[in-house]
């Protein structure tokens, strides 16, 4: 990306306030007509449901998945109907458009004066595909290490990928398959361990080949260390409520509800730089209430709505003003988890075309099954 993580950072945490963006859709028209939001498990709440109808007049309907490629199966699979926005990650925007499955946004229709700039500069890359703009940032978050501070072995000043596979974490790891690939990947990397730098994997085959021939060797020796394998929240939640995970590599999400129920967990960034990722709001090639879906964005571009977000899914939002007003216990898990020099340190993820896609599932099938 152009922009520095500093920067985006610097950003991100910024509280600059907007004012209400004025909804412009006809309120009797916008009563016949329902918003079909497609999203991630836990993004849309009643609470921000409700108060997206008493600001515009709205009805919206949510429904729920669980991982990208779930959402791209089901595009696919409809050709790009059912549904009026969706929310992809940033890196995956342009599979969507060589699939021809999404449209552009009309620029001039989203309120940018509510949006975080840096977000937004920060979203070119994969948001912009062929001089035309797809994708509005919503938020983004990052996939590090949680960790039971009762049992887990680690030392929080000096985390890396690799103490997830330190024999005393043996038999209490939860890893998603195909990003623990990535973070043996970087752990590697930075032993001098891979035959091509990391990134090269997503620029072709021959590289991603090679790097991963040799990272999946290292995570078949160390499967027997796993307890639970996630692909979902609620999965990689569940692997340290009841199924014996002391340590993962999981969303912030995923530590940050535990924290909140009064588990002894924490979480923090790896040395190698935290798996960070944004997300945003896209359009369907054939949703039916295009016009719901830009009140539906300026709803979201204000520090309320956008604050409605973070206390639902511990993300960071793109809302101007959000973070100000945020409960005091959000903004420290925040605080706690990232220095100054992990956010700068952070790893974006690569434009994921789709046949990385596909040899990165074949690798995740392998190590899996392995």
């Amino acid at each position: 990306m152009t922009l520095s993580r500093r920067q985006f950072v610097k950003g991100a945490t910024a509280a600059g306030a907007v004012a209400a963006t004025p909804f412009s859709i006809n309120r009797a028209i916008a009563a016949n007509k329902e918003l079909r939001i497609y999203a991630w498990a836990g993004y849309i709440t009643d609470e921000m449901l409700s108060d997206f109808k008493a600001k515009t007049g709205i009805n919206a309907t949510f429904t729920p998945y669980g991982t990208n490629d779930e959402l791209m199966n089901s595009l696919r699979a409809t050709d790009g109907t059912g549904f009026d926005i969706i929310m992809p990650t940033v890196d995956r925007v342009p599979g969507y458009v060589d699939y021809d499955l999404v449209q552009p946004l009309d620029v001039k229709r989203v309120n940018w004066d509510g949006c975080l700039e840096s977000a937004l500069a920060g979203s070119d890359v994969g948001g912009i595909v062929n001089g035309k703009r797809y994708f509005a940032p919503a938020d983004w978050g990052t996939e590090a290490i949680a960790y039971n501070t009762e049992y887990a072995k680690v030392d929080p000043k000096n985390l890396s990928y690799g103490d997830l596979w330190l024999p005393e974490n043996a038999g209490g790891v939860t890893v998603r398959g195909h990003s623990s690939l990535v973070g043996i990947g970087l752990w590697l990397e930075k032993a001098g361990k891979l035959p091509y730098p990391l990134l090269d994997s997503y620029k072709n085959e021959k590289a991603m080949r090679a790097n991963f021939d040799v990272i999946l060797k290292v995570a078949a020796e160390n499967k027997a260390s796993i307890a639970q394998f996630w692909s979902t929240e609620n999965e990689a939640q569940g692997a340290f409520r009841t199924n014996g995970a002391v340590i993962g590599q999981t969303w912030d999400s995923t530590a940050f509800k535990l924290k909140t129920e009064g588990e002894p967990i924490a979480y923090g960034a790896p040395k190698e730089g935290a798996l960070a990722w944004m997300e945003g709001f896209v359009i369907p090639k054939n949703a039916n209430n295009v016009d719901s879906v830009y009140e539906f964005i300026n709803w979201y571009y204000t520090p309320e709505a956008g604050a409605m977000f973070v206390k639902s899914t511990g993300y960071n939002s793109t809302s101007k003003g959000a973070d100000a007003l945020l409960p005091a216990e959000t903004k420290q898990f925040f605080q706690d988890s990232y220095s100054e020099q992990d956010l700068a340190n952070l790893w974006w993820w690569p434009i994921q075309e789709p046949w990385y896609v596909a040899l990165r599932n074949e690798y995740q099938d392998r190590f899996l099954s392995a």
